[in-house]
């Protein structure tokens, strides 16, 4: 992967840098892939790196960046947030991008993903206009809330309250470090089930064999989201990551058919 460059977000003692690659397409105006990363993830992933192949090949624009706390870019997790990631992935979207854009969130990046579409059709409704469709991966909508604060054990939980951290195993990498400033900055970060219109397409792929975004909270997503081009794609041996070459071609396939619109 190429040296990454760095974007300031944030003001004063908040501000922090920002990685990110951003491969410009040969023709002016194309579309471009906008990637957002899942919960301790980044940007060199098997699924980021290899949609940048796939954007190179197909003469795409990929923009791609780490979360502060995540791959290169400054800050620790602990200081994470879902606001505090959104802000990233708005400031990246808005200064980086150009033309028309499919959005690609996995996992927490769904949520992300759709908190910037929201955030945007609110505030910014020209930046609103540059998004073709998304396309969710797996994705962990009210994260915080629905997959953490609600599934946790009671031990866990006193935990968060009491110390005001809690660290929970994973199958991916060292213990998740899940803070009470997540859990409770996630709160004001809600889908909470109220009905929403992307207002373009949206192409959500989910494995039926996922332990960590479970096909009935996906399944839940679609019945809320609004529109006339809601397509939910299932994958019956699918897992969470879904970044084998058989899902990667349902992916790209995704793409190509936002793309295309």
């Amino acid at each position: 992967m190429q040296e990454p460059q760095f974007l300031s977000v944030g003001l004063g003692v908040d501000a922090r840098d920002i990685a990110y690659n951003h491969d410009a397409a040969s023709t002016a105006n194309r579309v471009g892939i906008f990637w957002l990363s899942g919960f301790m993830s980044d940007m060199a992933s098997t699924k980021a790196a290899a949609l940048a192949d796939y954007a190179q090949r197909h003469d795409l624009e990929c923009t791609r960046f780490d979360y502060s706390g995540h791959g290169s870019s400054d800050g620790i997790l602990t200081d994470g947030t879902i606001g505090r990631w959104l802000e990233e992935a708005r400031t990246v979207f808005t200064q980086i991008t150009s033309g028309p854009q499919v959005i690609i969130g996995s996992s927490m990046g769904g949520h992300i993903a759709l908190l910037l579409l929201k955030s945007l059709h609110r505030e910014a409704s020209e930046q609103a206009k540059r998004i073709k469709g998304l396309i969710l991966i797996a994705p962990a909508w009210d994260m915080t809330e629905e997959l953490m604060w609600k599934k946790f054990p009671e031990a866990a939980r006193r935990d968060i309250l009491e110390l005001g951290f809690h660290k929970r195993p994973s199958a991916y990498s060292e213990p998740y470090t899940i803070t009470r400033n997540l859990i409770e900055d996630g709160r004001r970060h809600l889908l909470a089930r109220k009905p929403f219109d992307p207002g373009c397409p949206v192409i959500i792929l989910q494995g039926l064999l996922d332990p960590d975004v479970p096909a009935t909270h996906t399944r839940e997503l679609v019945q809320f989201l609004q529109g006339s081009s809601i397509e939910l794609i299932e994958i019956a041996d699918g897992q969470h990551r879904l970044s084998r070459p058989e899902d990667l071609e349902k992916l790209y396939a995704a793409v190509a058919k936002i793309v295309a619109l």
